[in-house]
């Protein structure tokens, strides 16, 4: 067995709509059948206990090892504690060659439980032995590494259940939610409205109770100190007993309270230096510890902090009865967990010894030992809610306190007997406030109800009723693409909205261009939408990025598939056939919101046929309004864009709106019938986004298939009289719609000046010079800069072979280099003549041909 090509597939795809791990594994004979291998499916689940049902696909009676290794990847994860579900397994055309997809939750997780999954099945194929505990834990440890903590990720799933998109930005907890001009960002506990002078307040301890103070909130008095003797000589200013803290500090690190003795001061004092340079002394306040949040002008939920401590039992040391309590699997290092492991630190042997006593002491049965006086969770206290019960003037208290920092999301700190009486009868005090804070405390309490701080956070960003999207339209098909997205992408213009556009050219946001090349892909399309200046955005979606990493975005508005073409780069992965290609095409169409519009080609069977996908309405589009599909669709009362007489029509029961071809300028008055088609899907488009027909007429009316605006796309220029005609054209069904408008436009001589992509098959560059020989009078030939893979001059015999049958060509020749093959086929032109340039390298080509030529 051998894996190769993992893939992570990290938007919906092929498969699912969740991210997952693609592979591609190739079997010996012998492996294409388990029950070829006696005895193997017994040891795998010796070895893995959690082991699933090991099924074969649909297609086939028997499991193969590529079943088994998608069963053993998705097991792994699964005891590991991550949240997936699905798996496949398909048989690849080519004999004993599958694609093996897992679900991930982690991409990281994912591609290293595959690694285990095969060494797993080599064990069980030797019949030696596997470490399962060891590689759990590895995939455990890796998963909370990376997995957003509980804070973040309390927030991230309300935003997931309000439908509102979310990216992760970093590896850390930086977020994004919602699109383009609508985002917004956090970063834990943090939004993008949390202002850093608000923060760098909350940070100060002492500035802090003075602004606090100043407003009339409860504080203790307190004060910074320089050195222990000084921190001594403060706590006696201030009196008996005192905390000692860092200035700046969080977490409760290097905090320490209850403190009575010069010794216990002192000594608390080189703790708190050791985390910060600035060290507090404050007046100790008695009660009990509570931690209120506030989000924006509102308590959201309050829970009591009790500090970490241990019960005797007249037998075990402390040390063996804290090891005892960290092994609670609730208890972990950092965040991850409800709570956090105790630590038998410098600050806990100092509590102890208070008490008299060390970590080898033997606490008498039922003796409480305090392991320190803060009450962090984070240095391994525990919880109990108590939102129920805060008096309405402790919540004003501290929403006055967080209004005073200038914090949104704050977690104020209160000391006091109970939050169910005023601070100011209870002598108790806000001792700190804090930025940034922990929601684990309200998300999973030690006792008491968990609180939907999540929700609150995200109400926060996004009132009730916004989502955080923009509109969002993704294009597919085999020709048509680029023209169709950019008149889309005008018709938003036209509306007002700032637009990013992703195509073949490049992606532009706001009709400038800040990245060349092709830009189809899932990439480009996330770089859209994390552009704050875009309003709106148009995606031009290829075969190649769906089927690489996935779409670029969870849902669309609109998903507008014009055509399925022979020749679309048949062959390459795994895709075959013309039924195999639609199927790819048809997840934009799948991925539609409910309540959005599939634009689909109503004259292509293959692409009618995925408005049975379609979870969203469907709109058809055909230049034969006599098309039956078009008129089922019609008499059902759904909408169609079609052709009537010299008009572009909307139809819904009736015309509802009318565009005479005579003024769309790219049609050149409906002759060429590929773009009256890209008008028609467009048209179709801005319907369903709701964009109104005077935008789109105006955009119809506006727009010209000039070099400017769609550079590569039947660009009409003159040359001393002739009509040169450029075009990337690339694959058989391009040749015929081409040779069908020049047969329409043309009146003289014809030339042809054309090369082949060297990564479509051999039949495929042979068609479309069988196409244009019998349309054209002199075809010149060259070779393009790149071969994708074909040996010297391999593609030029292919499109010699192709013309040997030729009704029309009577001129054929090679030409070495684009350009010069373009001045060639130039230099043969008279007035009336025309020549249509099938450019390779788009912009050189046009730059080439523009300085040459007129526009």
């Amino acid at each position: 067995m051998e894996v190769s090509r993992l893939r992570a597939l990290r938007g919906p795809n092929l498969w699912t709509r969740e991210t997952a791990i693609e592979a591609i594994v190739t079997l010996t004979p012998a492996e294409a059948g388990l029950d070829q291998m006696p005895g193997l499916e017994q040891r795998l689940r010796a070895r893995l206990p959690a082991l699933g049902q090991i099924r074969p696909s649909p297609d086939q009676t028997h499991a193969s090892l590529a079943h088994a290794l998608e069963a053993v990847a998705l097991a792994l994860q699964t005891a590991a504690g991550c949240p997936v579900s699905f798996s496949r397994t398909v048989h690849a055309v080519r004999e004993n060659v599958y694609q093996v997809v897992v679900q991930y939750s982690e991409e990281s997780v994912g591609r290293r439980a595959f690694e285990f999954a095969e060494v797993l099945l080599q064990a069980a194929r030797d019949d030696t032995p596997f470490d399962l505990d060891a590689a759990l834990a590895e995939l455990r440890d890796l998963d909370e590494d990376i997995r957003l903590g509980p804070s973040t990720g309390a927030i991230v799933q309300a935003a997931i259940a309000r439908g509102i998109p979310y990216r992760r930005l970093t590896e850390g907890s930086l977020v994004q939610f919602g699109w383009g001009a609508r985002q917004k960002r956090i970063q834990a506990a943090e939004t993008g409205r949390t202002s850093a002078i608000a923060e760098a307040i909350a940070q100060d301890k002492e500035l802090t109770k003075d602004l606090l103070y100043a407003a009339g909130v409860p504080v203790p008095l307190g004060r910074t100190v320089e050195s222990a003797a000084d921190a001594w000589a403060a706590a006696q200013d201030i009196g008996l007993p005192v905390v000692v803290k860092p200035k700046d500090g969080n977490q409760g690190k290097g905090v320490a309270v209850n403190l009575s003795t010069r010794e216990a001061v002192e000594s608390a004092y080189a703790v708190a230096e050791s985390f910060r340079d600035d060290v507090m002394v404050e007046r100790y306040l008695p009660g009990n510890d509570f931690r209120l949040l506030v989000v924006g002008d509102r308590l959201i939920a309050a829970a009591r902090r009790d500090p970490p401590l241990v019960t005797g039992d007249g037998t075990h040391t402390v040390r063996e009865l804290v090891d005892a309590l960290n092994r609670d699997p609730l208890r972990g290092e950092g965040h991850a967990t409800s709570l956090t492991k105790i630590r038998l630190d410098e600050i806990a042997l100092a509590t102890l010894a208070s008490a008299s006593l060390t970590p080898d002491s033997v606490p008498a049965k039922g003796q409480r030992v305090v392991l320190r006086n803060n009450a962090n969770l984070s240095t391994g206290g525990t919880a109990t809610d108590v939102t129920d019960h805060v008096h309405p003037k402790v919540a004003q208290r501290a929403v006055q306190a967080a209004q005073m920092v200038g914090l949104d999301i704050c977690g104020v700190d209160v000391v006091c007997d109970g939050v169910h009486r005023p601070l100011e009868e209870t002598g108790g005090g806000i001792v700190e406030v804090n930025a940034a804070p922990g929601l684990r405390m309200h998300l999973a309490p030690s006792y008491g109800k968990p609180r939907a701080v999540g929700e609150a956070i995200v109400d926060l960003m996004f009132p009730p009723g916004e989502d955080g999207r923009i509109p969002v339209v993704a294009v597919s098909g085999t020709n048509g693409k680029t023209t169709t997205v950019r008149l889309i992408a005008r018709m938003f213009r036209a509306s007002g909205l700032r637009t990013g556009m992703t195509t073949t050219d490049g992606v532009y946001v706001g009709g400038l261009l800040i990245d060349d090349g092709d830009c189809s892909g899932p990439k480009s399309a996330r770089n859209v939408l994390l552009h704050p200046d875009v309003d709106a955005a148009v995606f031009e979606t290829a075969r190649g990025g769906i089927l690489r990493e996935g779409l670029g975005f969870d849902r669309c508005d609109v998903a507008v598939v014009t055509n399925i073409g022979v020749g679309d780069h048949l062959g390459l992965n795994y895709i075959n056939t013309v039924e195999d290609l639609s199927v790819v095409k048809r997840v934009i169409v799948q991925n539609v919101k409910p309540n959005g519009v599939a634009v689909l080609n109503a004259a292509d069977p293959l692409v009618a046929r995925m408005a049975e996908a379609s979870p969203a309405r469907v709109t058809l589009f055909a230049r034969d309004s006599k098309l039956a599909a078009l008129a089922a669709h019609r008499v059902r009362g759904e909408r169609v864009v079609t052709v009537e007489g010299d008009d572009v029509v909307c139809i819904e029961r009736e015309v509802v709106a009318r565009f005479p071809l005579r003024q769309i300028p790219l049609t050149v008055g409906g002759a060429i019938g590929f773009q009256v088609e890209n008008v028609l899907a467009a048209v179709g488009a801005g319907w369903g986004l709701g964009l109104g027909f005077d935008a789109i007429g105006a955009t119809l009316r506006d727009f010209v298939g000039d070099t400017g605006a769609t550079p590569g796309r039947f660009n009409q220029l003159d040359y001393r009289g002739a009509t040169v005609i450029a075009d990337y054209g690339h694959n058989p069904d391009a040749m015929v719609a081409l040779a069908e408008a020049v047969d329409r436009i043309a009146t003289g001589k014809r030339v042809v000046v054309i090369s082949g992509a060297g990564d479509r098959r051999d039949e495929d560059i042979r068609r479309q010079t069988e196409i244009l020989g019998d349309y054209f009078d002199e075809v010149i030939l060259y070779q393009d800069a790149c071969q994708r893979g074909r040996a010297d001059g391999e593609v030029i015999r292919l499109l010699q072979e192709g013309l040997v049958g030729a009704t029309r060509a009577r001129h054929i020749e090679a030409i070495d280099g684009e350009f010069v093959a373009i001045d060639h086929g130039l230099e043969r032109l008279a007035p009336g003549d025309l020549c249509l340039v099938l450019i390779d390298q788009v912009q050189e080509a046009l730059a080439h041909l523009k300085a040459r030529c007129t526009v």
